[in-house]
């Protein structure tokens, strides 16, 4: 291994994959304590009345709406919007660290979620389901955090670029609504408790913060946005 290539395992050891593994055992510790530990503890002990009051509420309209809403949030969406922003943000920027980033934070948080899901077993809400998952993979909501990383990461290439401090509002004001709605969308459906869209979103956020850090030049670097 050269000197070169060395630097640059080091760097992604250092900055991505001990970050993405600290997440992962921190969500994974989380998900236990939520499971084993905190089942009878306030407000864990409500969700089971904020999941069957929010399905008590449903119609045939928002019962379609609420389908959209997850779509955007489903494997084939999300690899689709990737991939059209990936291809928009080389051209734009003209090079490949702004789609590396975005596509990176998608993946961190589908690597975070597939280990986290795979040893926490937390049954899903006992209300009837409006979609057909697996029974105990409710902890987290991988909708959510991957609507996070991917609107979220968005927003945050959008803010960066912005020349006026009220562009940069607006991308952080419009497109994190996307990942809410999705969060709102997957308990109405059934599926997820309040607690497990509250940890994903904590999920997205971090694994946008891991690949900022680690791929982007700070605001310092490039420039504050003109007011």
């Amino acid at each position: 291994m050269t000197a070169s290539r060395a630097r640059q395992f080091s760097t992604a050891l250092t900055h991505v994959i001990l970050p993405i593994m600290l997440l992962t055992a921190a969500m994974i510790g989380l998900g236990l304590l939520v499971t084993h530990v905190l089942v009878r503890v306030w407000p864990f002990t409500l969700e089971d009345q904020a999941v069957r009051a929010l399905v008590a509420e449903r119609t045939p309209t928002w019962d379609g709406v609420s389908n959209v809403i997850s779509l955007v949030a489903y494997t084939p969406g999300v690899i689709a919007v990737t991939l059209v922003a990936g291809c928009v943000l080389r051209i734009v920027c003209r090079r490949w660290r702004e789609a590396v980033f975005l596509a990176s934070a998608v993946v961190g948080q589908a690597v975070v979620y597939k280990l986290t899901a795979w040893v926490v077993d937390r049954a899903r809400p006992p209300v009837a389901e409006l979609d057909v998952f697996p029974p105990m993979r409710s902890f987290f909501s991988g909708h959510t955090a991957a609507a996070v990383a991917l609107y979220g990461g968005i927003a945050v290439l959008l803010a960066l670029s912005a020349r006026r401090r009220a562009y940069a509002a607006a991308a952080w004001c419009l497109l994190p609504l996307v990942p809410l709605a999705v969060a709102v969308s997957r308990v109405y459906r059934g599926m997820h408790y309040p607690s497990d869209v509250a940890a994903s979103i904590l999920v997205g956020a971090a694994c946008l913060w891991i690949m900022r850090r680690a791929m982007l030049p700070s605001p310092e670097r490039r420039g504050a946005p003109a007011s």
